[in-house]
């Protein structure tokens, strides 16, 4: 049902659930941190479509932070080998890099693009041991502009695919260019 394009369907689905269906979706966000073919947007659009603009988009970035945690103190407890074998070793290495090298800012730009994994980004950050406070302050800054987008547009699919493709586009770009300037500061400054 999550994953059919019906969005009444979706919307009576959950609706049904009725008290239960914040803490379905919840749930649900937090089971699909380690279900990587469902992708934490489309669960955020449902929140929208079932609990409208206001209630889906807190609801959405409520479950965000909820998960994240849970997938941040799991990955500290796992350790690299599980996650390895959880997301696979390239993933986890280049995630691993850029978290070492560059912190927050990937972290929010992780969050706020739905072209990469929100996932991992929970697992790597525990592993590393990033400070909790500055992980969980980075999601909610990522995760609070993609939720407002998803509340914004969610009740019109066209309308809401064409604005995640332009925010992913910009998250790219934007990532691509922080990372092209830290490099060449890097490399003047070993040049001094």
């Amino acid at each position: 049902m999550l994953l059919s394009d019906d969005e009444a369907d979706i919307k009576r689905w959950v609706g049904e659930l009725g008290f239960w269906g914040p803490l379905f979706i919840i749930v649900a966000m937090v089971v699909q941190m380690f279900l990587i073919f469902v992708p934490s947007p489309l669960l955020m659009v449902v929140a929208v479509l079932a609990y409208g603009p206001v209630l889906g988009t807190i609801l959405a970035i409520v479950s965000v932070m909820i998960s994240s945690t849970i997938g941040y103190f799991v990955g500290r407890m796992i350790g690299e080998e599980a996650l390895y074998r959880l997301i696979g070793k390239s993933k986890e290495d280049k995630m691993e890099s850029y978290v070492s090298q560059y912190g927050l800012w990937v972290v929010i730009i992780s969050r706020v693009s739905p072209v990469f994994s929100n996932d991992a980004i929970s697992f790597v950050a525990g592993i590393l041991n990033m400070k909790f406070l500055k992980f969980i302050g980075a999601t909610f800054v990522g995760i609070t502009p993609l939720a407002i987008l998803i509340g914004w547009f969610g009740e019109n699919n066209d309308r809401l695919r064409t604005g995640l493709i332009w925010t992913s586009v910009i998250c790219v770009v934007l990532l691509v260019a922080y990372i092209i300037f830290d490099r060449r500061r890097n490399k003047k400054l070993q040049m001094e």
